[in-house]
């Protein structure tokens, strides 16, 4: 639906391939609140200019290292 710049409403499918991740993982981010969106029916829409929400992030998972123990 072309609109107003930056008002363009998308499915998940084409959002996920937009941000180059699976749709799984973008209902994920959709469910954390990490990227808006609104149910239609089944599906979800989300916002086109939303999508910078969570394209500027550090690609694969976190490193999640562990602190020495203290000793002694």
């Amino acid at each position: 639906m072309p609109g107003k710049q930056g008002s363009e409403i998308i499915a998940t499918s084409e959002a996920a391939k937009e941000l180059g991740i699976t749709v799984q993982r973008l209902r994920v981010l959709i469910r954390e609140g990490r990227l808006p969106a609104k149910k239609l029916g089944r599906d979800w829409i989300i916002r086109r200019a939303d999508l910078d929400l969570v394209r500027i992030r550090k690609p694969g998972r976190p490193t999640g290292k562990k602190q020495p123990k203290p000793t002694g």
